[in-house]
Parts: structure tokens; sequence; C-alpha cells
């Protein structure tokens, strides 16, 4: 596919994505706030030595909090502006990084758009996270005299397989990329596959993230909020579909006195969590409620943002979402930071080298199903012994694994 028919599609399917800003904006409203950004028109100009880094939504904005703070501290004259495709990837910008940066939509990759973009912030460097291959953006950003790099880079054979069907628009994208710091060597040979010239194995910044202080410090509120001595299961960043077959198992394994907090991945289904565990007749609690959990509640609902550490460091097991069903996963690896002992399923394609390390480690366990789930959480609860082994893996895991954000600093360059 040439980027002359890849733009032309574009206006093509302009209809579908203001369509689509629509229906997101049912649940959430903030899909309708900031639209003419997605369009290249932005209410303000920055202060020059800008530093741009893409960080499309929530897990691509808190892997880039190393390299964020690293930038700063480093670059302490330039100012960041962290650009977003989801409000709740904005909002957790806000959350994690305050007034302390700037932000905005990224524009949806008309050429006309891109160019507006960068006229208006006139960055001196463009980083992009994890999967961000936008074609005319990144010519346009050539022409400007704009480097832009590709860091903490993963590349699925799932996703490698759709990125080879239009072949010639991706190796002319990669080709113009200033450099790539890819997470594996696996990923690395996807990308140069593809076409990507400078491919470097940078490893995965996420292990560089540390939980703030504050944090821990609310998780153990939590946990003394949900009872010091009760079995507690968590289910974290869960996906529409998964909510089902956790509770099924449950019940199934049948746990004395469990406690299990629920965490979906998107916040727009925190009521339709709810009610789905109310239709159930089990009595539930939310976090929003901010209050200690009654010994006769079964399930407490994290309807919260940016309070994943502490949900971790406030449970007994944690079983981590979008990979009972074929998902792709999430990220495993706030959890082996403090040090609890992870379950996940059989799809975990997007993070298939920190999970292949983690059950490796001895850190976690994968459940071929939501049956044999049920069994595992009913297993670890009563060994202690081996929950504290995983504990303890969990932390060196990630300690050993630590150092990707320096790697990447000593490859951007401008």
């Amino acid at each position: 596919m040439s980027r002359v028919l890849y733009s032309l599609m574009l206006y093509l399917l302009l209809p579908w994505a203001l369509l689509h800003l629509v229906w997101r904006a049912r649940k959430q409203p903030a899909y309708l706030e900031h639209v003419g950004e997605r369009f290249g028109i932005f209410p303000h100009k920055m202060p020059s030595r800008v530093i741009w880094i893409h960080a499309v939504s929530v897990g691509e904005t808190r892997a880039a909090e190393p390299l964020v703070k690293a930038l700063q501290a480093r670059h302490p004259e330039h100012r960041i502006l962290l650009s977003h495709g989801t409000p709740t990837g904005r909002q957790t910008g806000v959350d994690l990084y305050g007034d302390s940066v700037e932000r905005c939509y990224l524009p949806y990759d008309f050429a006309w758009a891109s160019r507006r973009f960068l006229r208006r912030f006139r960055p001196v460097v463009g980083v992009f996270m994890e999967t961000e291959i936008w074609p005319n953006l990144i010519r346009a950003s050539a022409d400007a005299g704009v480097p832009v790099y590709l860091v903490n880079a993963r590349m699925s054979e799932k996703s490698a397989r759709g990125y080879q069907r239009v072949g010639g628009l991706t190796r002319e994208a990669l080709s113009k990329l200033s450099g790539i710091g890819a997470q594996t060597e696996r990923d690395a040979q996807r990308l140069a596959k593809l076409g990507a010239r400078d491919v470097r194995v940078t490893g995965n910044i996420k292990f560089d993230r540390l939980a703030p202080a504050e944090i821990l410090a609310l998780g153990v509120t939590l946990r003394n909020w949900f009872g010091a001595q009760r079995p507690v299961f968590l289910a974290a960043s869960t996906r529409d579909g998964e909510e089902t077959m956790i509770l099924n198992a449950l019940a199934d394994a049948a746990i004395p006195e469990l406690l299990t907090v629920i965490v979906p991945r998107h916040p727009q289904r925190f009521d339709e969590v709810a009610a789905l565990v109310k239709q159930r007749g089990l009595k539930f609690q939310s976090r929003s409620e901010n209050r200690p959990i009654e010994t006769d509640t079964r399930v407490v609902i994290g309807d919260s943002m940016g309070e994943m550490f502490a949900y971790y460091a406030a449970c007994d097991i944690a079983f981590v979402g979008g990979s009972l069903l074929p998902l792709g996963g999430q990220n495993l690896l706030e959890a082996c930071a403090v040090g609890r002992p992870v379950i996940v399923g059989p799809h975990t394609f997007n993070f298939e080298e920190a999970t292949r390390g983690a059950i490796e480690a001895g850190a976690a366990v994968r459940a071929a199903d939501a049956g044999e789930l049920g069994n595992t959480i009913s297993q670890l609860l009563g060994d202690s012994n081996r929950r504290l082994a995983m504990s303890d893996a969990g932390k060196r895991f990630t300690e050993e694994h630590r150092g990707a954000t320096e790697k990447t600093l000593d490859l951007i360059r401008w």
C-alpha cells in the first residue's frame, strides 16, 4: 500500500472516526473534549525546546514514567509534551505528572494535521512508546527535521503479520525513524524484518517503574480495610467477558471467606461490572466509597484510577487480565515488583517475553482456562510457602531486568 492510498483511506474512514468518538462518549463524555486537537487545532503554543512523547493510552503512559522523569532530570531546560489517543491515557498523564508536563491528543494521521501539530509545538525530538507507527506523521517529522524514535518497542507475531499486509507502507515509515529501542531480541527481529534499520535491544522500561511510597502506604490502608486475615484475590485489568468467567470459577472453587477485588481495565466499565456482580446476588462495595469493607462483602469493585500498585500491595494473589480471552494480556510487572504471586491465562502474546520470563523465574503461573484459574487460586491460598517463594521470585525477576531507561536515553539524540 502506498501512502497516497493510505491517506485516501483515512479520508474515507473519517465519518466512522467521528461516529466512534460520539459512540464512546456515551459512556465516556471526555471523548468529546478537545476534539479540535485530533485535527491539529491547539489552543496554545509551547516554548521552544520541547521533547514530545506519544503514549497512546493508559499502559503506555504508565510505561513512559521512568523515561519522562529521566528526561526531565537530564534536560531541565526542556519541556515535556505528552500526546495521547484516549481520555484514560490523558487522565493517567494528569495523575502521574500533574502540571510538570504539557498534554494534548495526537492528531489523526492526515498529512496536513501532522504538519500543523509540528508547527504548533516545534519539538526538538519525538518519542513513540511501544507500537505506534503513523506513516504521515513520521514522514512530516522527517521533512521538518524532527528526529523520531520508537522506544520500548514491542512487536508480537500477530501484529507483525498485520503490518506485513501493508509491507511497503510499513517499510517506508520504519525506515524514516531515527532509531528503535526494542524490548527483546524477538521484537527487534520482527521489526527488522518489517524494514526497520537502526534497531537496538534496550529492554523493557516497565521494569524500571517503581511503586511510589504513598501508593504503597495506600496499599497497607486498603489491606486493613479488606481484612488483614481474610484471603484476598485481585482480578486486575480485566476485560469485557472475563469477569463472568472469573466469578464462575470462584463460585466453583468455593473458597471460604474469600474477598475478590475486580479492577476493570477500562473505567467506562465500572458500572457494568458492578451490575454483573449485583445480578449474582453478591454483596459488593466500591473503592470509591472510601471506607472499610464489611465482613459479609464478597466483591470490591476497584473503580479508581492510578492505584494499581496499591491494589497489588493489598492482595494475596493477583490475576492479570486480558489473558483469559484472546486479547493478548496486560502488564504483570507491577504485581511482580511488589512481590505478589501472579496468575495469567493462556493468551499473553502482547507481553510474551515478560510473561515467559516471570513464569520461568517462578514468579507467575499460567492457567489454561477459567476452571484451572479457580483451582490455582485455591491451591495458592492454601500454600503460604509457595506464595512466599513466588513473592521473592517476582522481586528478584524485576530487579534483575532493570536498566532499560538508561539504554533508551543513550539511543535518543537530537
